[in-house]
């Protein structure tokens, strides 16, 4: 695992920091909302090879207390899809609040993550989570005894590479809650709203292995640690955590992420 390392260099009028954050497996500690939501038409595309299966999707608000990258938080959808016969959840919407975590996140495994504003709640039992640039809440309000759970994980993603496996397992204490969602009109997510059934999870622990390629309709490898992967060029406030990126500029790099921000 290589530790997070910070570059900036001048070009003209504007100074790029380069970024690198440590290779798979990560180890995450934090709290969580999920929210399943019964499938309804959502206007997102699969990564090319992903296909969609029936069922439920998968709304996730995390609040990780520690991980690799230090703490951050995260709002993510995950839909059912199939790679080959291997079933799993796709994630297609993700924005995390530290550019450190959203590369991580694209180069190890290929999740969609974007930078952007979100804010953490808890009224007593309740937790909320607030996607500030989208107008998007989260909420949840358990109920009843909070048993361990023990979940094992796979996401099906897309890398710069093609597309990959990537294993995990999630420990915690569960206890049931109601879920809301709060989207507004025209949003693309707006099919999620209203109430569903979930949980929250508390003292959870949550480990990405490193990503697999698929061999076949059923095996993996272990697939190259990073994989290149375009990185959008950021304003100021987004290296804060307190935007989404653009997506008109690019500049390649392998294993780091590229920030660059206008000075002068």
């Amino acid at each position: 695992m290589t530790a997070m390392r910070m570059h900036r260099l001048n070009h003209g009028q504007r100074t790029v920091t380069r970024v690198s954050t440590p290779h798979a497996p990560w180890a995450l500690v934090g709290e969580c909302v999920v929210g399943v939501v019964r499938r309804r038409k959502l206007a997102s595309t699969l990564p090319a090879g992903i296909h969609r299966l029936p069922g439920p999707c998968v709304v996730t608000a995390v609040r990780y207390s520690d991980s690799p990258v230090g703490p951050y938080l995260e709002l993510a959808v995950g839909e059912p899809a199939r790679l080959g016969a291997r079933p799993g959840l796709c994630v297609t919407t993700m924005v995390v609040t530290t550019a450190e975590a959203r590369v991580g996140g694209r180069l190890n495994w290929g999740f969609p993550k974007e930078v952007g504003a979100l804010r953490w709640r808890s009224h007593g039992d309740e937790r909320e989570v607030v996607w500030e640039d989208r107008d998007i809440v989260v909420r949840g309000r358990p109920w009843g005894p909070a048993p361990p759970l023990l979940v094992p994980m796979r996401a099906l993603q897309r890398r710069g590479d093609g597309p990959v496996v990537v294993p995990g397992r999630l420990r915690g204490r569960a206890q049931l809650a109601r879920v809301e969602l709060e989207v507004p009109d025209g949003d693309a997510l707006a099919p999620l709203a209203g109430p569903h059934r979930g949980v929250l999870l508390s003292g959870m622990r949550f480990v990405v292995e490193p990503a697999r390629l698929p061999a076949g309709l059923t095996s993996t490898f272990r697939a190259p640690l990073r994989a290149p992967e375009p990185a959008l060029l950021s304003s100021p406030s987004e290296v804060g955590g307190s935007r989404p990126s653009s997506p008109s500029r690019r500049h390649h790099f392998h294993g780091e992420r590229c920030v660059a921000v206008r000075v002068g």
